[in-house]
């Protein structure tokens, strides 16, 4: 696996356009302020000395307010995995990419076909993230729907927990499925202390745009505040409808809502791991509906980036995504440009990069796999060239000399791995060896790839004792384990 990139090349602000977005910022927070709806977030303002409003349930936050929350949240938060190779640091312009969404369906691996996701996808893709070496984390990113709805939230970190050991990341949909996903998390870590030492597991709560905390998303956050767990507050306006049709508009709402969440979260308990966020786009003004593989949306994500540098604040990023049905040139070409720009910008979780199909409602399992080929070469550009006597290689050149060869010096065996990235699913043979390879397309060398993980790879293993009382604590998690 590459070890973390440092982005941020992609800068689309000037020092005045930063400061006049972050005065933005101020003024919506403290002159039109947040919609609260949920009860003990509007009175944990009141207390702290917000500007409060019981009859709109408007909350002002002050200039000084907001400041302090930035400060006192943590520029640097530490996402671990069950294994500590793969703890992701989020910090600066550190680039992690992975999976995201919350997805009712998938293009089943065996037929082709769309159907419902169910407790197998919650697994099986968990296995396929563990092995994919470009994708760092894995938010839980399929809806069980042979599950009863109770038992989502335990069913859906469980499977995760059990079948991959890099950081893994959900929403939540009931606080009692929270509560009982952080209670696997602790047995599975040994203890709340534990967790909270070494946490494997982190939360998303999202702000409503435009300028509302709902009351359900909001109990959620100050839940997670207390226990101290890592807790991304993304907020997701969408340009032309819920937030202004500009880019620089729905820019500064969203760094508006993810800051006031920010601010909740800091107020509940100071310093703890909370971070910003944007999962923002674009409407289609044809057909009326949201966009996920629009440029525009990687803009604005690229954007909040450079905002959240700004602020010293890790940053949970949206690209990666596609609306097409297929894996096709769009699906390619639209993730490929949204990654590409999201991993520039220095963004450090970058979400729903890997998989996703029709406006983020479907997962593919082959996609998966050529967004990790996608994900390979965004990270090769992120690396860069390094510059060295080793590098530049004139000793070297001089040995060889004019029309001589590289090919057979030791050099080139001893450097070609970490200068080149060596794909797995791209085809670069000629016509006869392709033709006598079977003339396969993306599609289907991906389907290989996959299938082999499937049918091989086992994340690293866990406690069968504490899986045997998780699984008799709560007897609502289905489905076999491997």
């Amino acid at each position: 696996m590459y070890p973390a990139q440092l982005g941020g090349q992609l800068r689309l602000f000037n020092s005045q356009e930063v400061d006049a977005i972050h005065e933005g910022v101020v003024k919506l927070l403290s002159e039109v302020g947040m919609q609260v709806k949920s009860k003990q977030a509007f009175e944990i303002f009141e207390k702290h000395g917000a500007w409060v409003d019981p009859a709109t349930e408007i909350v002002k936050i002050p200039r000084d307010m907001l400041e302090n929350a930035i400060k006192t949240a943590p520029s640097k938060i530490i996402i671990h995995g069950r294994e500590e190779k793969h703890d992701a640091v989020l910090e600066k312009n550190r680039v992690h990419f992975g999976t995201g969404g919350t997805v009712m369906y998938a293009l089943d691996f065996e037929t082709g076909e769309r159907r419902v996701t169910n407790t197998h996808d919650l697994r099986d893709l968990a296995r396929l993230v563990d092995a994919l070496d470009n994708i760092s984390f894995y938010v839980i990113h399929t809806y069980p729907a042979d599950v009863a709805e109770e038992d989502v939230d335990v069913n859906r970190f469980y499977w995760a927990i059990t079948n991959t050991a890099k950081p893994i990341m959900g929403g939540m949909y009931t606080m009692k499925g929270l509560r009982e996903a952080i209670k696997v998390s602790e047995m599975v870590a040994g203890g709340a202390d534990k967790l909270r030492e070494r946490p494997f597991v982190s939360f998303i709560t999202l702000m409503v745009s435009p300028l509302v905390m709902d009351w359900h998303y909001t109990d959620f956050l100050i839940e997670v505040a207390k226990k101290g767990l890592p807790l991304a507050v993304p907020s997701e306006p969408l340009a032309g409808a819920t937030a202004p049709v500009t880019l620089a508009g729905t820019i500064t709402i969203n760094l508006a809502e993810t800051l006031a969440g920010l601010t909740l979260a800091q107020l509940v308990n100071p310093g703890c791991p909370a971070f910003i966020g944007t999962t923002s786009s674009i409407m289609d003004m044809n057909t009326g509906t949201y966009v996920a593989g629009a440029i525009e949306s990687s803009i604005i994500n690229a954007g909040i980036a450079q905002m959240a540098q700004y602020y010293d604040l890790p940053l949970y990023a949206t690209g990666g995504q596609s609306d097409a049905k297929l894996n096709d040139a769009q699906a390619g070409y639209e993730s490929a440009c949204q990654a590409m720009t999201l991993g520039l910008s220095g963004a450090n979780w970058i979400h729903d990069a890997a998989g996703l199909l029709e406006n983020c409602t479907t997962v593919s399992y082959e996609k998966t796999v050529i967004d990790n080929e996608i994900l390979g070469n965004v990270i090769r550009v992120l690396k860069g060239v390094e510059v060295n006597k080793e590098t530049l290689a004139i000793d070297i050149i001089r040995e060889v000399g004019p029309a001589g060869n590289f090919l057979a010096h030791e050099h080139t065996a001893r450097n070609f791995r970490q200068e080149f990235y060596i794909p797995q699913v791209a085809d670069r043979w000629n016509r006869i060896t392709w033709s006598e390879k079977g003339s396969l397309d993306t599609h289907a060398r991906a389907h290989r790839i996959a299938e082999k993980i499937l049918k091989e790879h086992r994340a690293a293993p866990m406690d069968k004792k504490v899986q045997a009382e998780i699984r008799q604590m709560f007897p609502g998690i289905k489905g076999d384990d491997l």
